[in-house]
């Protein structure tokens, strides 16, 4: 079993309240296109026509050279934060994705990295979360290498 995990709402809140990105500015306010501006939040695309935010992300508490930092989409107004079992709404438009499992010193864990068809994502994720090496996993868009969400064990 897994988990997929939204980022945290605590810290979603300060972003939509204006708080800084990963590089230390303010997220930009723009208007969602519709399927290609997915929420990092509540893991659904921002509808067409609805604010969102764009910023920059580093989903890691520390930097080193593992620390990926990318640009991601969220909700411009409050979202509730993804919680359910089944693949979001996120991980089920684009035909693969680029899932990666870490170490729990939060770096890659060679030999994981992998497209993966999205009708496979759920057989991938089981293998790599079974090596005793990974702590966890990190699905990003195939095409732009964007965060998508975690995955940790159930």
């Amino acid at each position: 079993m897994f988990k997929i995990t939204a980022l945290p709402t605590n810290d979603v809140r300060a972003l939509q309240a204006g708080g800084p990105d990963a590089y230390g500015s303010t997220p930009e306010c723009a208007v969602s296109t519709g399927a290609g501006n997915p929420c990092r939040h509540c893991l659904r695309h921002i509808p067409e026509g609805d604010e969102m935010l764009i910023l920059a992300h580093r989903p890691f508490s520390e930097t080193h050279p593992y620390a990926e930092t990318g640009p991601i989409f969220l909700c411009a107004t409050p979202c509730e934060r993804y919680e359910e079992d089944a693949l979001p709404e996120i991980l089920t438009t684009s035909p693969d994705y680029l899932i990666k499992g870490y170490g729990a010193d939060d770096r890659i864990v060679y030999g994981t990295g992998a497209v993966t068809p999205t009708d496979r994502i759920g057989a991938k994720v089981r293998e790599i979360l079974s090596r005793s090496d990974v702590a966890y996993i990190h699905v990003r868009s195939a095409r732009n290498n964007c965060y998508q969400a975690r995955i940790d064990r159930a």
